[in-house]
């Protein structure tokens, strides 16, 4: 059975971060990762698309668990 994604460290921020800072590590990290924005760069936007899932999950998980709104 995998492991449990640590989604503190997918968003690069402290388990005892604020509910600001962790607002702010993922708008950060979505509009870095959107696929739109890195196919403009040339990247590869399949890969951005996962990356995008796991950011939104691993939001969504911690929104949830601190209910932040």
């Amino acid at each position: 059975m995998a492991a449990a994604p640590d989604y503190y460290k997918t968003l690069g921020v402290s388990k005892d971060a604020s509910a600001d800072e962790v607002k702010k590590a993922y708008r950060k990290l979505a509009r870095d990762n959107h696929p739109d924005a890195v196919k403009a760069r040339g990247g590869n936007a399949e890969q951005a698309e996962e990356r995008m899932r796991e950011i939104n999950e691993a939001y969504e998980v911690i929104k949830k668990a601190r209910g932040i709104k």
